[in-house]
């Protein structure tokens, strides 16, 4: 009877497919911050009570995306280095 001690490789190298990687990238780097940018551009010509909060929520939003697409690509690169 033969044990197979290698490490199951079912886990793929990366967190997140290259397509989503690439749209998460693009909204979280231009349109969010675009978008929070224009809600406190607007905010106090409309007299937009929520814009501030708008915007900061929409910023909080964009960091996090960062951070997920950021360690999708750590992992990946470290795949790759293996």
């Amino acid at each position: 009877m033969s044990e197979n001690t290698e490490p199951k490789t079912d886990i793929p190298d990366w967190l997140l497919p290259d397509r989503v990687y690439d749209i998460l990238k693009w909204v979280a780097l231009i349109v969010l911050p675009a978008l929070a940018t224009l809600m406190q551009t607007l905010g106090p010509v409309w007299d937009w009570q929520w814009a501030d909060p708008a915007a900061t929520t929409i910023n909080a939003v964009a960091l996090t995306i960062c951070v997920i697409i950021g360690a999708s690509a750590i992992k990946a690169r470290a795949a790759k280095t293996e």
